[in-house]
């Protein structure tokens, strides 16, 4: 029986083995993947100062309308799964919800106290806002009332103690057979990288496969303990529905 078409929308933070996920998924031979696609409209409508800002504008496509136009369309390559990753802040306020009811939603979580000391490092000025955990509990809240169910929440931890298994588990929770291929890749730079690559993976362009998990051993700042604070209720939220 032919596999049905899959659309996918994963809604991560920064700092969250997000482009992980994206190799991941990009090495099954039956899916293609596209990176942050509404990054440089979130840049352009707000102003911020990212790394490579600039350059971001200029080479990827800040028309919204167009973009998600384009992620509920075909799958590329005429591939059976579409591997969309999303920063949840990228959806910025007043902008359209009514797509992503086209698409299946996962949320991808990482504990603040992990999160946090790595973001700080390249963007020192990040507060509340640049985590997309507000973000990511409004957009979950909205799917759950909108479907009557819970979408999928999976949490970094999970994935770097036990990447088969938790792989293995989030096929089986999207009907589809998990493939081998999803715990190791080649190194280096992909195609399919944002031009933004060189600001933020020189870690992932480096691995083939997931890093073993362990705990952090840097610390947060004295300062920066309110907006540890600020993130723990929402990252708490989704951890307790996280899938297992």
């Amino acid at each position: 029986m032919a596999q049905s078409l899959l659309r996918l929308a994963v809604w991560s933070g920064p700092r969250n083995i997000s482009t992980a996920m994206m190799r991941s998924w990009g090495n099954r031979p039956d899916t293609a993947v596209s990176d942050e696609p509404l990054y440089a409209h979130y840049l352009k409508v707000t102003g911020l100062n990212h790394p490579g800002r600039d350059e971001v504008i200029a080479r990827h496509n800040t028309d919204a309308d167009r973009v998600i136009r384009h992620l509920t369309t075909a799958i590329p390559s005429e591939k059976a799964i579409w591997y969309q990753k999303h920063m949840s802040h990228h959806l910025l306020p007043g902008m359209d919800r009514a797509w992503v009811h086209n698409l299946t939603n996962i949320f991808l979580i990482r504990d603040p106290r992990e999160m946090l000391p790595s973001l700080l490092k390249v963007y020192p000025e990040a507060g509340l806002p640049d985590t997309g955990l507000a973000q990511q509990a409004e957009l979950f809240d909205h799917l759950r009332d909108a479907a009557g169910r819970t979408p999928i929440v999976i949490d970094a931890h999970d994935v770097l103690t036990d990447p088969r298994a938790a792989m293995t588990t989030l096929c089986a929770a999207l009907a589809i057979p998990f493939d081998e291929a999803m715990l190791s890749w080649p190194s280096g730079p992909r195609d399919t990288d944002g031009i933004w690559a060189r600001h933020w993976y020189s870690a992932v362009h480096a691995s083939t496969g997931f890093e073993p998990y362990s705990p952090r051993t840097d610390r947060l700042e004295q300062r920066h303990e309110p907006l540890l604070s600020q993130c723990l209720p929402y990252y708490s939220k989704l951890h307790s529905v996280r899938l297992r």
